[in-house]
């Protein structure tokens, strides 16, 4: 009887809570899910290392050295930042000219602990050479595409690229979408269930973007795009056929520094308007940008530019000061009106050593947290965050690399102590055939004890990015997300080339505390910590720098919480993508 009892007051309280989410449209228990798979692979990673080589080095070593050195100290890209493509472009075409290089590229390949290997190819020649106009419209040659014009420090070019997905689940919800969809308005018509469905996506993004020197060391640039995405077959949430256009980037902004002569590099860069923002590796802000539903393309994940960014960067050396503000593009009918402000520091220090510091709050926003008898706003949120990472070999190197982040979160206007953090630790084994690597991560994000007049429960605010970063568990991420969760992974990272990469995960999912308020409405109240664990294999291939293909299989096995709630026995999920893009 006593066992009979719980169980009924926690289905009591769970729909309790179910009922006030459905009187108060602001209020919203379960986080849209979104960005399970980023689409754009390369974009917004990590560098993790930069070479630069000459295709046609002269005779004389000193000549070459210093067109190397010239490059790099005009290159504006370092380890540790984020890679965008079309401000990678920006940075190449000034580092060319300032060279006085005939011409430069770069080539995307994998680093063998994560992240990017940018390598970059110059081409020497006379001064004449490296100063005369190019593309499309100042040399009528199609070959130029996509830029437009380059002459005197302007650079203008069009942004153009496209996705494909196909993705299939067998037992999608583990077969349960009545249970586990109950009350989500991310569900329109049909969802995915029981049996093997699928479906197939595409994106189609294209813009202009440019930057043009005001003086020797100012620069201005922006960008504006537009992104049309389409949905056809049987979604996780819909069965519904879906496109939806609409501008994606919109934004302005300058860069300007100076470089001195013993190597000092000084270095502002501001700009503000639609465009899309990292906070480290994604462990607080990735997903700036909302997927799925009425704008389609759910798992493509084509989306990320926020409604806006303000951002100041400014660097000094190997160390970089960002202040910013983040007002995210979520749906509208998930629309939380979620602000958030920021500074962050972060530093390189010598034997391999990265540190890093942010301070984020939340001045406006309507989202809710739960409790069996009260619900707050996130409102004046505070967090406090510190991350490190060390790797004292070089890349491509035997040796081990650690890799961790912490955060604290409070509430200016009640009673509240959350707390978030990983430690990850690895070897890389270089000198092997395939050079293995292999890591292994805990992660705990803290839930709510009722028992306590503090709020517990850990608010991932715009958390995700891909199946390396925090999207935990390829399919569990869409049941449980990151809060009230602890995440063992076991990770292994092959790469038979540079640019072909098997990345197998092993995931075991507990939860933190048996009160899962704001969670899946199945989940509300659990009887058991065990979520399950997950099984996946993901492969990523750079057939050019224009061309990226991935797939995965994933299989994920519900644990004694999921099995209690359902009064039954699930199937495990099962599910399969791929996906190829272009990128110009």
């Amino acid at each position: 009887m006593a066992v009979q009892g719980a169980a009924l007051k926690r289905s009591i309280l769970a729909l309790l809570a179910l009922g006030a989410a459905q009187a108060a449209p602001s209020v919203v228990l379960v986080p849209p899910v979104q960005a399970q798979v980023a689409a754009e692979a390369d974009e917004g990673q990590r560098i993790a290392e930069i070479r630069v080589r000459l295709t046609n080095p002269s005779a004389d070593p000193a000549l070459n050295d210093r067109a190397i050195d010239q490059f790099r100290r005009g290159l504006a890209v370092y380890p540790d930042d984020h890679f965008y493509r079309t401000l990678v472009d920006f940075a190449l075409n000034r580092a060319t000219r300032a060279a006085g290089l005939a011409g430069a590229s770069y080539d995307i390949g994998f680093a063998d602990t994560g992240g990017l290997t940018l390598t970059f190819d110059l081409t020497l020649g006379d001064a004449a050479a490296a100063g005369a106009p190019r593309g499309m419209l100042a040399t009528g040659k199609a070959s130029d595409f996509p830029v437009l014009y380059d002459s005197g420090g302007t650079y203008v070019k069009v942004k153009a690229e496209s996705i494909a997905l196909y993705y299939g689940n067998a037992d999608a919800w583990y077969g349960r979408p009545d249970l586990m969809l109950n009350g989500n308005p991310m569900v329109q018509g049909k969802p995915s269930g029981k049996g093997y469905q699928h479906w197939v996506e595409g994106m189609v993004h294209t813009g202009l973007y440019g930057i043009t020197p005001l003086s020797e060391r100012f620069y201005v640039y922006g960008g504006a795009s537009v992104l049309a995405s389409g949905s056809y077959g049987q979604e996780l949430f819909s069965n519904r056929t879906r496109s939806h256009v609409a501008v994606e980037d919109a934004f302005a902004g300058f860069i300007t520094g100076v470089t001195r002569e013993n190597g000092d590099r000084l270095q502002l860069d501001a700009s503000v308007g639609r465009q899309r923002f990292t906070l480290g590796d994604g462990f607080l802000i990735i997903n700036t940008a909302a997927n799925g539903r009425d704008r389609a393309a759910l798992q493509a994940n084509p989306r990320w530019s926020a409604d806006m960014v303000a951002l100041a960067r400014l660097r000094y050396n190997n160390t970089k000061v960002e202040l910013f503000r983040v007002d995210p593009d979520e749906l509208p009918i998930l629309d939380s009106k979620t602000v958030i402000d920021g500074i962050n520091i972060e530093t390189r220090l010598s034997n391999g050593f990265e540190a890093a510091a942010s301070f984020l709050r939340v001045p406006h926003s309507s989202f809710k947290y739960f409790t069996p008898t009260q619900t707050f706003t996130r409102e004046g949120l505070q967090v406090f965050d510190a991350r490190l990472r060390w790797q004292p070999n070089p890349a491509g190197t035997p040796g081990p690399f650690v890799a961790a982040e912490a955060a604290l979160q409070r509430n200016e206007n009640f009673d509240m102590q959350a707390y978030g953090f990983y430690g990850e630790a690895g070897w890389s084994f270089a000198d092997l055939p395939w050079s293995p690597t292999f890591s292994y991560r805990y992660a705990q994000f803290s839930g709510d004890d009722p028992n306590t007049s503090t709020f517990e429960r850990w608010d991932p605010l715009l958390s995700g990015g891909n199946g390396e970063q925090w999207v935990q568990g390829i399919n569990h991420f869409k049941v449980v997300q990151d809060s009230n969760v602890i995440a063992h992974r076991f990770q292994l990272r092959l790469r038979p080339s540079a640019k072909f990469e098997l990345v197998p995960q092993v995931w075991l999912f507990r939860a933190d505390s048996l009160t899962n308020l704001g969670g899946n409405p199945a989940l509300s109240f659990l009887g058991s910590k065990d979520y399950g664990y997950e099984l996946n294999l993901t492969g990523k291939y750079f057939a050019s720098r224009n061309v990226y293909v991935q797939g995965h299989v994933a299989a994920t096995f519900p644990g004694a919480a999921v099995k209690k709630a359902f009064n039954a026995d699930p199937d495990p999920w099962l599910s399969t993508m791929l996906f190829v893009r272009v990128a110009y």
